[in-house]
C-alpha cells in the first residue's frame, strides 16, 4: 500500500514545544531584568532625592524647635544670646557665610587679619539673626517648616515662623550638605538674602573707606559690643 500523503505540516513532538516555550520564557526574562537594571539607577536617584528632602525638613523641624525653646524661656537676655550661639554653632555654616559676606576682599586680607574677621564674624552673625527673627523678650515662637524644595546643590527649605503678638514671617533656610547632614548657609527673610545683604554692606562700607580692612575690624567689634 503506497503511503498516505498529508498537506499538513507534522506537529512538534512534547518535548520539542517544551523546549521552545523554555527559551521563550527564558527570553523573556531576560529582557525584564534587563529593563529593571536599566530603571533602576532612576528610581534609586529618586528614591535618595525624596529621602534628602525628607531629611532636610527634619533637621529643620528640629532647629525650628530648639529656637523656640530659647525664644521662650525665662532665661536672661545674654543667656538667651550663648543659647544662640551654640545652636548657630551647630547648625550653620558660619565659615563658610564668613567667607563669602567678604567676597574679594578676603584674598587682600592677612593671616592674623582674617582670623579676628572671622571670630568677629560670629560674634555679629548672632546679631543679624535676632534682628531678623525677633529679640530676647520671653515669647511664644512656633517655626512651621514647609516643602522642601532642591535648588542646584543647595535645599531651600520655607517656614512660616510665628510669634506672640507679631505678624507671622516668612523665613526660607538654605541648607548645604555637610557629610551626613546639613547645615545652614542663608536665610531669606520675606525673599532678602541675609547672606547678600551682609556682603553688599561690607562691600559698601570697605569702597567707602578706601578698602581698608582694619576699618571694617573695627566696626565689627564696635557692633559685637553693643
Amino acid at each position: 500500500m503506497p503511503p498516505i500523503v498529508s498537506d499538513r505540516t507534522p506537529r512538534q513532538s512534547a518535548s520539542t514545544a517544551f523546549t521552545a516555550d523554555r527559551e521563550m520564557t527564558r527570553r523573556r526574562a531576560l529582557v525584564a531584568l534587563l529593563a529593571l537594571a536599566l530603571s533602576a539607577p532612576i528610581l534609586g536617584a529618586g528614591a535618595r532625592a525624596q529621602t534628602n528632602l525628607a531629611a532636610a525638613a527634619a533637621f529643620m523641624r528640629q532647629v525650628g524647635g530648639e529656637l523656640g525653646t530659647i525664644f521662650g524661656s525665662a532665661a536672661s537676655g545674654a543667656e538667651k544670646q550663648q543659647q544662640l550661639q551654640s545652636l548657630i554653632d551647630r547648625t550653620v555654616a558660619v565659615d563658610t557665610i564668613a567667607r563669602f559676606c567678604l567676597g574679594r576682599f578676603r584674598r587682600e586680607a592677612s593671616p592674623s587679619q582674617q582670623r579676628a574677621y572671622m571670630q568677629l564674624f560670629h560674634s555679629v552673625l548672632v546679631r543679624e539673626v535676632v534682628v531678623r527673627l525677633g529679640d530676647y523678650a520671653r515669647e511664644d515662637v512656633h517655626v512651621a517648616v514647609g516643602h522642601p524644595e532642591q535648588n542646584g546643590e543647595d535645599i531651600d527649605v520655607p517656614s512660616t515662623v510665628d510669634r506672640t503678638g507679631k505678624p507671622p514671617a516668612r523665613v526660607t533656610w538654605v541648607l548645604q550638605q555637610d557629610g551626613g547632614g546639613f547645615k545652614i548657609i542663608d536665610l531669606l527673610a520675606e525673599g532678602v538674602s541675609m547672606r547678600l545683604t551682609v556682603r553688599s554692606d561690607y562691600d559698601s562700607f570697605l569702597t567707602s573707606h578706601d578698602d581698608n580692612l582694619e576699618a571694617l575690624l573695627s566696626a565689627l567689634r564696635a557692633q559685637a559690643q553693643a
